[in-house]
């Protein structure tokens, strides 16, 4: 299926950075970001990200070498983000919710050259740089943000002299005069890198160019979402995210929008606080969010928010959980699906043309192929394997040259979902590529047998994935976990599901759980269960 308009091309030189601040020269006043602590305008923005930039050359990193990002949202992550793109060095913003082995790991398989890293973070990162310490090489750690290194974890406390030595306060950065010039980089030269989840093994460090940002923005953020400069934009996906990156930096910027930053986890309590307190009108959130919100018993009314707009992404949206949300707030879920690889949405529902239980359609610009089992392009209404084709494409995976091969296959980039075109065109979403279950020889999408536990009214989230029976053979099994207050049998349920799908999709095994294992993004990883499972 193609979906294949006309752009306009980018000119050979082109710093997306440059680009941001040039759209915007014209609201200095106009407030750019809401944090924990303050309001920065535009034409702070502008000053702050252009001394960042020079503050990095002051420290003696050159063009493409990498500094790491583990930071909380705040304002100073855009301004150092954009300020490393302005100077040609390249920005890799990290998870903040990882191991002090993770970041030990991204660290050296980057060679990053410095670190700014938010002081409540510090212990995990540490490691790393003491590691490099000892190997001789000081690499310069910016404390970024507000508060202290904790008690007795800074690098000096722990015997490294050589590390505590180049940690400085963010604000220092900013002391330098404003860089005059950005960097003259090419539309095409590495931007900055986006490392994956990493639920099934190493992280991949998925490579970027300065213009693949201003394409997400170009595609998706103008013609699908409709921003516009008096917008109120909130992600609970956080900027280390390709979606966050994508919902609080490029697009909000590309419009002269103001973006509200949290650094809290995203409960719904914290969500509801931003909503009402800076009368958000776009939300960017993830299913799991959406269903913790609306089992909430402090659901605001509609009176009391300003929502116009809300997207969802990380997986596939429920219908049940789309079309409470549109009943309680009279503002449609615009449910998409993107990835690390492709940096934002390719494919999305619309607003006005909302078919909940579906991801929609291809976002103009990208196109989409199903590839079936025998390698030709899948028959309608059968399940195959997502391909998708587009400017935002990461060129490779840094040092990964067999993994970067099976992924970005010329112009396709395999995405490893799994989906089906129904009657109306629109994408219906069936599982991960190695989530997807064959019972009895039969294909059965994890996400169908979930979608209809979640219609149950005593069902707050569930997992299907496969369970072997005594004769080897797969099963479908379910855990779930009740709202609070509420209960259901086993038999009921799969009495529920058998009503509504075929029979033999029913789940022969039902568990109930207090908690689903999930990512830092808020997907379920169904492979923890099976590990579980298994023992």
């Amino acid at each position: 299926m193609t979906n294949e308009p006309s752009f306009e091309a980018l000119p050979e030189r082109f710093n997306v950075t440059a680009h941001l601040l040039a759209i915007n020269a014209g609201r200095a006043d106009k407030i750019a970001y809401i944090d924990d602590t303050s309001r920065v305008s535009y034409g702070e923005l502008d000053a702050r990200v252009r001394r960042c930039a020079a503050g990095l050359l002051a420290l003696g990193l050159k063009r493409e070498e990498r500094v790491l990002m583990v930071m909380h949202d705040s304002v100073d992550f855009p301004v150092a983000f954009l300020g490393a793109l302005y100077a040609g060095i390249v920005p890799v913003p990290v998870n903040t919710l990882l191991t002090a082995d993770d970041y030990s790991y991204m660290f050296e398989h980057g060679r990053a050259m410095a670190v700014i890293v938010s002081p409540a973070l510090w212990p995990n990162v540490r490691p790393a740089v003491a590691q490099a310490a000892a190997g001789g090489r000081t690499v310069p750690v910016v404390l970024a943000g507000s508060g202290a290194i904790p008690a007795g974890s800074s690098a000096a406390s722990a015997g490294s002299d050589a590390a505590q030595a180049g940690t400085l306060p963010f604000a220092r950065l900013l002391e330098s005069a404003p860089l005059a010039a950005p960097a003259d980089t090419r539309a095409d030269d590495f931007g900055f890198w986006l490392y994956s989840s990493g639920s099934t093994g190493r992280p991949k460090g998925a490579v970027h160019t300065h213009a693949n940002l201003y394409w997400t923005a170009r595609l998706y953020a103008e013609p699908v979402l409709g921003l516009r400069e008096n917008d109120v934009c909130f992600s609970a996906a956080k900027l280390f995210f390709a979606y966050g990156l994508g919902n609080a930096l490029t697009f909000p910027l590309s419009v002269g929008a103001t973006t509200v930053l949290a650094a809290e986890r995203p409960t719904p309590a914290a969500v509801f606080k931003r909503w009402t307190e800076h009368r958000v009108t776009v939300f960017f959130g993830a299913p799991t969010g959406y269903a913790g919100m609306l089992a909430s018993p402090d659901l605001p009314e509609r009176a009391q928010v300003q929502l116009r707009l809300c997207s969802s992404a990380g997986e596939a949206l429920p219908r049940e959980i789309g079309e409470r949300f549109s009943a309680r707030f009279g503002c449609e879920i615009i449910d998409g699906i993107g990835s690390t690889e492709m940096l934002h949405i390719f494919l999305s529902n619309r607003p006005g043309d909302v078919n909940y239980g579906s991801t929609g359609r291809s976002v103009p610009g990208y196109r989409l192929r199903l590839v079936g089992e025998s390698g030709a392009d899948a028959a309608p209404g059968e399940i195959g394997d997502l391909y998708v084709s587009g400017p935002s494409s990461a060129v490779l995976y840094w040092a990964q040259r067999e993994k970067s091969r099976a992924t970005f296959q010329g112009e396709w980039t395999r995405t490893g979902d799994k989906y089906s075109i129904d009657e109306r065109g629109c994408y219906v979403y069936a599982g991960r590529s190695d989530d997807m279950l064959k019972v009895s020889g039969i294909y059965v999408s994890p996400f169908e047998v979930e979608a209809t536990l979640m219609q149950h009214p005593a069902v707050l989230e569930c997992a299907v994935f496969g369970k072997l029976d005594v004769d080897g053979l797969t099963k479908t099994k379910a855990c779930v976990v009740c709202k609070p207050g509420h209960s259901v049998a086993a038999a009921e349920l799969q009495a529920f599901v058998k009503e509504r799908l075929a029979p033999y999709k029913y789940p022969r095994f039902i568990e109930f759980i207090d908690e689903l294992p999930k990512t830092a993004t808020g997907k379920i990883q169904r492979f923890r269960l099976r590990e579980r499972e298994q023992g």
